[in-house]
């Protein structure tokens, strides 16, 4: 059966408590199963897309937990998908060899010393903290160079406060993709 098979409704959130909005949920699954039933080699929906997913809060919307863990294994068979399409197109080793390449350019960045690993916004402007950030970085490093366990749905669900001067988030947001991409190329 294709995890796109069923289209089971998500919790909703009781009284005056704000869930996502069922719209914008609906809307974006609906994408997503015609974009997992697309048999061309690019759908107009990716795992990336749906790491990236951002829905708005409204009161008595769908419970934020079941549709975050849903999107998950969604992603996952999307990852899974694009990766079995890679390897038929290009081969095993050009694929591992892609994310080999994206784990040493991860690498090379979380070998920075603290408090340089990224840009910085400025004094007056708000970025994530760098502390919380370098720290989240020295995790990674030992993923990579040591083997310490590092779970996918931690790195999925990290949020770093923000504060002056701090890293830019786009930056780290888009180091956190490519590490959910290697951890996904090799499970």
């Amino acid at each position: 059966m294709s995890p796109m098979a069923t289209s089971t409704p998500f919790p909703r959130v009781r009284g005056r408590r704000f869930g996502y909005d069922v719209d914008e949920v609906e809307d974006f699954l609906a994408s997503a199963r015609a974009a997992y039933d697309d048999k061309r080699s690019r759908p107009a929906v990716s795992a990336a897309d749906i790491r990236r997913t951002a829905f708005s809060m409204r009161r008595g919307g769908y419970a934020t937990a079941a549709v975050d863990a849903a999107l998950e294994r969604l992603e996952d068979a999307f990852a899974a998908r694009e990766r079995d399409r890679v390897m038929r197109g290009s081969g095993e080793r050009a694929y591992y060899a892609e994310a080999r390449t994206l784990a040493k350019e991860i690498i090379a960045r979380m070998d920075r010393p603290d408090g340089h690993r990224f840009d910085r916004v400025g004094a007056f402007g708000q970025g994530y903290r760098v502390k919380d950030v370098d720290r989240f970085a020295e995790t990674v490093r030992a993923y990579f160079e040591e083997g310490a366990a590092l779970d996918i749905e931690e790195v999925r669900s990290i949020a770093f406060r923000t504060g002056r001067n701090g890293y830019r988030e786009a930056q780290v947001d888009l180091l956190i993709d490519g590490l959910v991409e290697v951890m996904l190329a090799v499970r």
